[in-house]
């Protein structure tokens, strides 16, 4: 027989084959001699058979019982041998475990998330590893890569233990060249991006900006306060409604709402530095993108743009909520008294001397 090829639900071996075996499935055991090598894909492997020759193997999960004279090549998630491999092993494995009875004659190379070598190991070890746990023994030299020191039984080892840390990558450190010429690429992009913003803001809304900026200007420590109060308990509130699942709806329109006011404290806060500069003698939208220029450069300031930022985004949240409660709808207004036709305030009736207004003289 020059080889066979099995691919089912499981598949093994029943006779004797010579040559080259190919073996496929989702669950796979080899179980018979195997005169030649074996190669093997599947979800889970179990080699309990003989094989005189090597075994190529590629699986989530294999499990090596029985016996093989030549090399095996495993790559899997979890790989045991608990059998004999008569030659060397290469494994790539999240977990490797050469087990207590079982033996590897010449060397093993393993590059896996962990490994324990519990059994005989006739040579040299290289690993790549994470974690290396030594308690069987090994004949030659021990050498891996690791950030962390095997955990190694005393005698185990009859060569040299040698553990290479990896090298970290070099930390480039960018030029001043680098780093103006980033800082400068950003703030023409806020320039632009952010001026559009203003100028629309000014064009398009400029009552608002007057009635939220005036009230920055007749009380700004009140517009602080309110600012930051409310920087605290409105997030407060959203996260209580967010877990009683009900108000989550509630929630998640709330912080909508409270994101658009918070980004909008910086057309606020241009609108008003405009007006303190131009003392409310140019057009709106003038005052609002100058303001804005200006903004822009104090936030690309190091250190700086942390005070304006904090102070734009308080001052402009409670100028917000204070102009929302003077226009509130349920406000009550003064009701104003008519005059009577023919009558105003300006010119009151003036009675003759000696007379009393509305009774008639007496002759």
């Amino acid at each position: 027989m020059e080889g066979s090829l099995a691919t089912s639900e499981i598949a093994s071996t029943s006779d004797d084959g010579e040559g080259p075996q190919f073996f496929s499935g989702v669950s796979v055991e080899v179980s018979e001699q195997v005169q030649g090598d074996v190669y093997v894909s599947g979800q889970s492997i179990t080699i309990s058979g003989d094989i005189s020759g090597d075994v190529i193997a590629a699986a989530q999960t294999i499990d090596i019982t029985g016996t093989i004279d030549g090399n095996v090549r495993l790559a899997a998630q979890d790989v045991s041998i608990s059998g004999e491999v008569g030659r060397s092993g290469t494994v790539f494995a999240s977990v490797l475990n050469l087990a207590e009875d079982g033996s590897i004659g010449d060397d093993l190379v393993a590059a896996a998330r962990s490994a324990t070598i519990g059994g005989d190991l006739g040579r040299d070890l290289v690993a790549a590893v994470d974690g290396l746990t030594i308690d069987g023994a090994v004949g030659g030299d021990v050498t891996y890569y690791s950030d962390r020191d095997a955990t190694i039984a005393e005698g185990a080892v009859d060569g040299d233990v040698e553990r290479i840390a990896p090298t970290p990558a070099p930390e480039m450190e960018p030029s001043p060249w680098a780093l103006f010429i980033g800082w400068f690429l950003g703030l023409l992009y806020a320039l632009v991006a952010l001026s559009l913003i203003t100028l629309l803001a000014g064009l398009l809304l400029p009552g608002r900006l007057t009635r939220v900026t005036d009230q920055l200007r007749h009380a700004p420590w009140k517009a602080l306060l309110v600012g930051f109060v409310a920087s605290i308990v409105v997030p407060v509130m959203l996260v209580a409604l967010l877990i009683t699942i009900i108000g989550a709806p509630l929630a998640i329109a709330g912080l909508l709402v409270w994101l658009l006011l918070t980004l909008a404290t910086f057309v606020y806060g241009s609108h008003f530095i405009g007006r303190l500069l131009f003392r409310d003698s140019q057009r709106p939208v003038v005052m609002t993108l100058v303001g804005g220029l200006i903004l822009i450069f104090a936030l690309h300031v190091p250190w700086l743009n942390i005070v304006v930022w904090l102070a734009m985004v308080l001052f402009g949240l409670g100028a917000q909520l204070l102009a929302f409660y003077a226009q509130r709808p349920w406000r009550v207004r003064p009701e104003v008294i008519a005059e009577p036709p023919g009558r105003t305030t300006a010119n009151p009736p003036v009675e003759p001397p000696g007379e009393p207004l509305g009774e008639p003289a007496v002759r």
